[in-house]
């Protein structure tokens, strides 16, 4: 049952969402996501500038006067969104924890696919499958994704990726368009990730708070991991352990860059705080200009 806390924050979310979609990203999703191919439309009389290899040869002997072939894009696509509900995203330094910049940033892929009559579907995961919503059309279906990744309370605590992959993997028959949306602290999901994007259009999206790449001279801090539990505390004021720490999380991002650009994979990078609508933008352009490239 949805407590009023949670309908206003649903509502709320809903509004300034399909604000963005509709000023930010209107067109801009269907032009970068094609459909399954062409299908068989129609035919109609030949025009000056037809493509000669679209004329039907045997209506155009039974009519005595050339006609072609129309096709038209199946449109309707899959929308897939795998979203990390690991304890690590229960985490933000700015004004919103990373669990709710990924469900805003949800609101805003899922209402642009229903605006393009697409379907979408959600995948819950920690260290497991927590929780699966098939993919539908539809207002409400979208609000009842949007409510379920603001509410959802997962069992498990750590990251594996590779787990929604894995069933994605098993359970998708046809190609989707998959946003997998992760702080992706995990590790060991190359393999998994390899063979979902073989078959599926895959986009890691990176959810990142500023401090976790860098933290400034706070004094003597205690550090706990939110999913093993385990404590440190550390001296910030050094600026040799501030340092050893941006190198560790700049080397992990290099080579995760590098990993998604091997696969060909476009990607989306997003820090809490900033705007996700002009993110989704820019991801929109970039992959716009590479398609017609």
């Amino acid at each position: 049952m949805l407590t009023k806390d949670l309908i206003k924050r649903v509502r709320r979310l809903e509004i300034t969402t399909r604000k963005v979609v509709s000023t930010l990203l209107a067109g801009q999703y269907h032009s970068v996501f094609k459909g399954r191919g062409m299908a068989f439309s129609e035919v109609r009389q030949y025009q000056p500038g037809d493509e000669v290899r679209t004329i039907d040869w045997n209506v155009t002997a039974r009519m005595n006067d050339a006609y072609v072939k129309v096709f038209s894009e199946e449109r309707e696509l899959t929308v897939m969104l795998l979203v990390d509900v690991s304890a690590s995203e229960q985490f933000g330094s700015q004004s919103r924890f990373k669990s709710e910049v990924a469900a805003e940033l949800v609101a805003q892929i899922a209402f642009s696919a229903i605006a393009n009559n697409d379907r979408v579907g959600l995948v819950l995961f920690s260290d497991k499958v927590e929780k699966v919503i098939p993919p539908k059309k539809g207002k409400k279906h979208v609000l009842r994704v949007v409510s379920d990744i603001l509410a959802f309370k997962p069992t498990g605590k750590g990251t594996e990726i590779s787990a929604g992959l894995t069933y994605l993997s098993q359970a998708a028959k046809r190609k989707t368009v998959a946003f997998l949306i992760s702080d992706f602290m995990g590790e060991r999901y190359e393999q998994a990730m390899r063979i979902v994007s073989r078959k599926h259009d895959l986009v890691p999206v990176i959810v990142e708070d500023p401090l976790e790449l860098a933290f400034p001279s706070l004094g003597i801090v205690d550090f706990e991991d939110p999913e093993t539990g385990q404590r440190i505390t550390v001296d910030t004021r050094n600026p040799r352990i501030r340092g050893r720490f941006k190198v560790a999380m700049d080397t992990r991002k290099q080579e995760r860059t590098r990993y998604f650009r091997k696969l060909k994979l476009d990607f989306i990078e997003l820090k809490a705080g900033e705007e996700h609508g002009l993110a989704l933008q820019r991801f929109f352009r970039r992959r716009s200009r590479r398609l017609g490239a």
